[in-house]
């Protein structure tokens, strides 16, 4: 599951997925325009271009052996419209920079995944979900247009109404259909920028899975993290939703949208490399689970604490050592419920145990053919690549998230079979027809691409 590093030839740049398990080279560039990114797809040798965001894709999804590589960061601009309620951006807008702008004036992004250090692009491409997608569904249906640069180098305007087709291929199209370039979306309206959290500790897995199936639809965001070393799989639950100005104590009532540097602010790698192991593991889920108040109504906490926890440690994934690490992500219907706790099991019978373990409810599907999210469960765990025995478990599990009718999420994903991908995802040729219109000689491609014959 890893791979040596190779030394990149002059002019080239090593390119890591965030579980450092498949570097691969590319010659990077940073277009501040649409005709600049219209002259690299002109321009695109044999190994073609893929743009690339922030580089949180687990495996590998944003890099492309020998490719020419589109780092959009110079495409930054941003325009709020208050009137509608929305933001036109450019797709190297970081949710990072947006929530920086948008916040203090009464807004709040529509969808956030577990980071904020991605782009928009990204967030459209990988179609990325939070807290909330059984209420709100995942970010891409919350994009009303979108501008592309497609195969051909043509700029293209795509919306869910007049180009259906080739927007929902886009979305959660993994970034082969073309360079997103702009993007309009709409915002969530706040009076404050602390979210009220309910939490409650709970004593196993069947207690935690009850208490989001009884109560998660009272709630616009919710999220639970399992204990990967107990054999009970207890949990902490924490769900809530943006706190009005008036429940505000008054110390911060005068600035309730104020978006503190304090908070969202990150620290150098405290991750020294390696920590993640069993030991470690052990004392970190119990000291986790044991500082969760069992019960508690009403807490105010930051944007940062409450979405991004993680982010205030820079570089978290180098605990996991040189070796690397990967997120299994899978998401399957209620009636399989039963694999979350058996995929816990298996993986702790062979001491694959982590820190980030995390279980959500899914909405409603959207109708992009490659779009991650189903009705039902999903659960993500981070494990060191080294585990004995890994590969072998992940395969077997694939097998039965397979006859469930569940799959697994690209943008996490670094070591799936073409099989799989095919068998898990039955529109795939649905989108393959719209790709190779948007892109008849496969500019656009990456080492995922490569890899699960897309």
């Amino acid at each position: 599951m890893t791979a040596s590093p190779l030394a990149p030839s002059p002019g080239e740049e090593l390119l890591f997925g965030w579980g450092h398990t498949a570097p691969s080279a590319a010659v990077v560039t940073h277009p501040v325009s649409v005709a600049e990114v219209q002259r690299a797809v002109a321009e695109a040798g044999p190994r073609g271009v893929l743009a690339r965001g922030l580089g949180r894709s687990y495996g590998d999804a944003a890099q492309s052996g020998g490719a020419t590589v589109l780092r959009l960061d110079g495409m930054n601009r941003v325009h709020l419209d208050p009137q509608h309620h929305e933001v036109t951006v450019g797709a190297g807008v970081s949710l990072d920079d947006l929530l920086r702008i948008v916040v203090p004036a009464g807004y709040f992004v529509p969808v956030t995944p577990g980071t904020r250090m991605i782009t928009v692009g990204g967030a459209i491409s990988a179609d990325v979900h939070g807290k909330n997608h059984h209420v709100e569904g995942t970010f891409g249906s919350h994009v009303s247009r979108m501008v592309l640069v497609d195969g051909t180098g043509q700029q293209r305007v795509l919306d869910q109404q007049s180009t259906p087709d080739e927007f929902w291929a886009t979305v959660g199209g993994m970034g082969l259909t073309g360079v997103i370039v702009e993007a309009t979306f709409d915002l969530i309206p706040i009076t404050s920028s602390l979210i009220s959290v309910d939490t409650d500790r709970t004593v196993d897995l069947d207690d935690l899975m009850n208490r989001m199936i009884e109560g998660d639809d009272s709630y616009r965001y919710s999220v639970a993290w399992v204990d990967s070393v107990h054999p009970s799989g207890r949990g902490v639950l924490t769900r809530g939703d943006h706190a009005p100005a008036g429940w505000l104590p008054e110390k911060v009532r005068s600035e309730p949208l104020a978006y503190g540097a304090k908070a969202l602010a990150t620290v150098p790698p405290v991750f020294p490399s390696g920590l993640v192991n069993p030991l470690t593991m052990r004392l970190f889920n119990e000291a986790w689970f044991r500082k969760a108040p069992k019960s508690k109504r009403g807490e105010l906490q930051s944007i940062a604490t409450f979405f991004h926890p993680l982010d205030i440690a820079h570089e978290w994934n180098r605990g996991y050592g040189p070796a690397g690490f990967l997120q299994y992500q899978f998401a399957v219907p209620d009636s399989a419920g039963h694999l979350v706790g058996e995929t816990l099991g298996r993986l702790r019978a062979i001491g694959a145990v982590s820190p980030v373990t995390v279980l959500k409810r899914f909405g409603a599907a959207n109708p992009g053919p490659l779009s991650f999210p189903q009705p039902g469960w999903t659960l993500a765990i981070d494990v060191p690549t080294g585990v004995d025995g890994l590969a072998a478990t992940l395969d077997s599990l694939d097998e039965e998230v397979l006859a469930v009718g569940g799959r697994l999420y690209l943008a996490k994903d670094s070591r799936m079979s073409p099989q799989m991908m095919a068998a898990s995802y039955p529109r795939l040729a649905e989108w393959q027809r719209v790709r190779d219109a948007m892109d008849p000689k496969h500019v656009f491609t990456s080492d995922l691409a490569r890899r699960l014959s897309l």
